[in-house]
């Protein structure tokens, strides 16, 4: 039932989307052919045909759905804010666009006629283009929030509200109760617990939800609560207990979801599997795989390959500056660890003496460390230090988002007394991460840190990835100032 209404909610926003995007596309050709804009930016290859411009419409639309679907929009997050899906409909219109102006220059380089080459059949006004991308932004997330509007009117009068009941109120349960309390738009509303060992003790239950008696008494709660749906999070040593509760939902054709107990080791998302027809759950997938990581890597190489191009200048005066400061070489080689716990040589400025480590060792490194020169420590309060980290993007060791790297030493510590340390390894290493725009960098919580990383591994986008990038400007230049 879930997953059937999670299909009815998606199919929603799927339809929704695919024709806020034919409409923009539409408008955007009378914007600029048919409104008084003309007279500012005026038509020179003449007025294309409407016609042309709607079937083109319609394949933008499916595009713009693809791009939607690989930035997660269609997919149910933890915490997803207004903020999220606007920067997943920016850049997931951003990819629709750039993929349908390619589409059309490479057919119409490719697979026209000379004729219809010269008519212009598939030329599209570049300004189209620009009001097409600000429109189907304003039309998407508008029907966004139009949809969650009404299911949270029509949830709130009641209508097609399913009633939820909860078998096991300890850590599982709770963790169930969260879920769906945070996405109300799947039209759940959680009626209570039932569970053996809270039940003579505890009443009051999790978040105002009572613990309505005890596993045996389900029937009698279901028929009294007129339970639609039951969810059982029990732990691995009461799994005895489930049977009944399956026997009694099949005979009553109460539809029944079975949690398993794999918290201990679950840190990133799991996804089930088919093997021959036997159900497998695989522990610890990561979204970041094969087309995204390819996005990912495509992003990665456009934007270092700009920043090193305009850096070039900046960064021979800053070589010079640090070469005045202390001698020794300008960049700064250290050992760390990256992808699947793969060593690679991360470049800095140099920021301290070449020596300075022969006394103290491997230790933390601070805005305000003593061993730093005077050009070092303006470098380290600026992040400007990093740049050189872009040469590792391009190289392939790094990207510009991900965990920061930690060196070997380091690790070697960590991985013992953190769990799951290492998993923050299942993706390169990043320049700027989750972790440090929300404050967690330097001599900060690790524990926190790791449970940032890990969260940005498990919800990965190219919006979370655009996000990162805007928050990690704004925040370091105001922390600059």
């Amino acid at each position: 039932m879930l997953k059937r209404y999670n299909r009815l909610l998606v199919a929603t926003h799927v339809i929704a989307d695919f024709f806020a995007a034919a409409a923009a596309f539409i408008l955007a050709y009378l914007l600029r052919f048919e409104s008084p804009i003309t007279e500012f930016v005026p038509v020179t290859k003449g007025t294309p045909p409407l016609l042309r411009y709607a079937v083109i419409a319609s394949a933008l639309g499916v595009l713009v759905v693809l791009a939607f679907h690989l930035q997660g929009l269609y997919r149910l997050r933890r915490g997803r804010t207004r903020v999220d899906d606007f920067f997943g409909v920016l850049v997931g219109s951003f990819v629709a666009g750039v993929l349908g102006l390619t589409g059309t220059l490479y057919i119409q380089a490719y697979h026209l006629s000379d004729a219809l080459k010269a008519e212009g059949f598939l030329e599209i006004s570049r300004t189209a283009w620009v009001f097409f991308l600000a429109l189907n932004v304003l039309f998407t997330y508008t029907s966004r929030e139009v949809v969650r509007d009404l299911l949270r009117r029509r949830w709130r009068a009641g209508i097609g509200l399913r009633r939820v009941l909860i078998v096991g109120s300890g850590d599982l349960g709770r963790m169930v109760a969260d879920r769906l309390l945070e996405h109300s738009e799947l039209g759940f509303r959680l009626i209570g617990f039932a569970d053996d060992r809270a039940a003579a003790t505890d009443t009051i239950g999790y978040r105002g939800l009572p613990i309505l008696g005890s596993i045996p008494q389900v029937p009698e709660i279901c028929s009294q609560e007129q339970i639609d749906e039951i969810y059982v999070a029990l732990p691995t040593e009461e799994h005895v207990k489930l049977l009944g509760v399956v026997e009694y939902a099949s005979r009553e054709f109460l539809n029944i979801h079975v949690v398993p107990d794999l918290l201990q080791f679950l840190a990133l998302r799991a996804r089930l599997e088919d093997l021959d027809g036997l159900p497998i759950i695989r522990i610890n997938d990561v979204p970041l795989r094969g087309f995204n990581s390819v996005c990912k890597r495509a992003v990665d190489m456009a934007i270092s390959l700009a920043v090193v191009v305009v850096g070039l200048i900046p960064g021979l005066i800053i070589a010079f500056m640090i070469k005045r400061s202390s001698p020794g070489p300008v960049f700064y080689r250290q050992a760390r660890m990256g992808l699947d716990g793969r060593g690679f040589t991360v470049y800095k400025f140099r920021s301290m003496p070449v020596d300075a480590e022969d006394v103290t060792g491997p230790i933390w490194a601070r805005d305000d460390d003593p061993r730093a020169t005077p050009i070092g420590r303006w470098l380290r309060r600026h992040d400007v230090d990093e740049l050189p980290q872009f040469w590792n993007v391009l190289r392939g060791d790094m990207s510009i988002v991900g965990p920061r790297p930690e060196r070997p030493f380091f690790v070697e510590q960590f991985k013992h007394r953190i769990p799951q340390y290492m998993l923050r390894h299942k993706v390169k290493a990043g320049i700027t991460g989750w972790a440090q725009v929300n404050g967690w960098r330097g001599n900060t919580s690790l524990e926190k840190r790791i449970e940032y990383d890990l969260y940005y591994i498990e919800n990965w986008s190219l919006s979370l990835d655009f996000k990162i990038m805007w928050l990690t400007l704004f925040r370091g230049f105001h922390r600059a100032a």
